[in-house]
């Protein structure tokens, strides 16, 4: 039976209305993310011999470093590796706080109680709105931002409330904005610096901010921080748990996808506050077995290994600084992000003597359709794309070919600002 078939079934009826009920799958309103990938296909078709210059995806573009490999390969051929890992392995947790030590001077995280292996940060965020969310309690989450947290905050009853994020404030999130019933209410606050999509990075004063307004309204801080450690031009990398008090209100979640290029091992880690910690870690074992031992040893050897993302950061900091040059020629207003490998740029209004750009979303669709160059529009305050510098490449030479090839594409047209 089709799809179209079986809604007419009984199934249809039963879905639970958190996804939508008994219209789950009817409603014929595209996903942005859905929208891009239908765009690339088209482009693809349409210009087949034109090389289609991916700037929106969002994870790394080389494999993971030779050493982590083959540390993986070693240990998966043990044999007392082979079994579940629930909750994880120490040798995990004391690589995690060696490693929040080393790279940001947190001291004091006790890895027996203060650690927890996650399989990735993703369903870690899942997670902790079942740790504390009943129906009525408000999540208050950033836009533009990473919605999980939030999707399952109201899967459970509970409420999102969102502070925008300006670029008049740096896009750091206005505290003072957040209206006292609100506060009231809320149980977490979800932060994520350096910050997808903006690239901003946060400071120890925004960090000591947080943790003041946390105590004075007993809310929980979960601090997203998958690019803490991609940081560029001196800035030395910022972890929220290094912040006086912070371990008092909250925890930080750390990947080793974005860090490592490790995206599809599922790895990362929940560190802070010892109860949250063990709360999420007996909703965690009521939702996986834990990630496969031989990667969480790979990645233990990695978090002992922190030179191994300053390579990394080479990198993007690099391509960033010579897309930024090709922008800000073209007419735009780039400025190089202090961290993560995302650059946030406004939209033009338009072409000049042609094309008009309401959204951010129409311009992007304008890149991929007419110049095959895909990025992700962000219109949730104020009209925006994302760009990424995690495009294929194959070393220097070939990122300067690269960024070349966009700075021609675009150069036929005068954006109007």
């Amino acid at each position: 039976m089709t799809i179209e078939q079986y809604q007419n079934t009984f199934i249809q009826n039963n879905f639970a209305d958190r996804i939508g009920g008994s219209n789950y799958g009817k409603d014929t309103a595209i996903y942005k993310f859905e929208k891009i990938k239908r765009a690339k296909a088209q482009a693809k078709k349409d210009f087949p011999d034109v090389e289609l210059i991916d700037l929106g995806v969002g994870e790394p573009d080389e494999m993971a470093d030779a050493g982590i490999v083959a540390k993986l390969a070693e240990e998966a051929a043990k044999p007392e590796n082979r079994g579940y890992a629930d909750n994880g392995i120490a040798e995990f947790k004391q690589a995690a706080a060696h490693y929040l030590n080393e790279v940001f001077s947190v001291e004091g995280i006790d890895p027996e109680t203060e650690v927890l292996h996650s399989i990735g940060s993703k369903p870690a965020l899942a997670m902790l709105p079942s740790c504390f969310i009943n129906p009525g309690d408000v999540t208050i989450m950033t836009v533009p931002g990473y919605p999980v947290m939030g999707t399952h905050t109201k899967y459970l009853g509970g409420e999102v409330y969102n502070v925008e994020l300006k670029k008049e404030n740096n896009f750091l999130p206005d505290l003072n904005s957040i209206p006292a019933d609100i506060a009231k209410r809320a149980k977490l606050f979800y932060l994520n610096y350096p910050n997808n999509p903006t690239g901003a990075s946060a400071t120890v004063e925004f960090f000591t901010e947080v943790v003041a307004w946390a105590k004075k309204h007993d809310v929980v801080i979960v601090h997203d921080a998958p690019y803490a450690a991609l940081t560029y031009d001196g800035l030395k990398p910022l972890s929220f748990l290094s912040v006086p008090g912070a371990k008092d209100v909250g925890v930080e979640l750390h990947s080793l996808s974005k860090s490592y290029n490790m995206t599809g091992w599922r790895i990362g880690f929940i560190a802070g506050n010892p109860l949250v910690v063990k709360a999420f870690g007996d909703v965690k074992d009521n939702n996986d077995s834990g990630q496969f031992i031989a990667i969480q040893k790979a990645a233990a050897y990695g978090l002992y290994n922190p030179q191994i993302t300053e390579k990394i950061a080479a990198k993007y900091s690099r391509r960033h600084e010579m897309l930024v040059a090709a922008l800000n020629e073209l007419g735009f207003q780039a400025e190089k992000p202090k961290g993560s490998f995302f650059l946030y740029v406004e939209a033009p209004k338009g072409i000049k003597g042609g094309a008009r750009f309401q959204s951010g979303e129409d311009f992007s669709q304008f890149l991929i359709r007419e110049k095959l160059i895909s990025s992700v529009p962000w219109d949730d305050a104020g009209h925006f794309v994302r760009f990424s510098v995690t495009f294929i490449a194959s070393g220097e030479e070939d990122e300067k070919r690269v960024i070349s090839e966009i700075k021609r594409r675009l150069s036929d047209v005068e954006f109007e600002f």
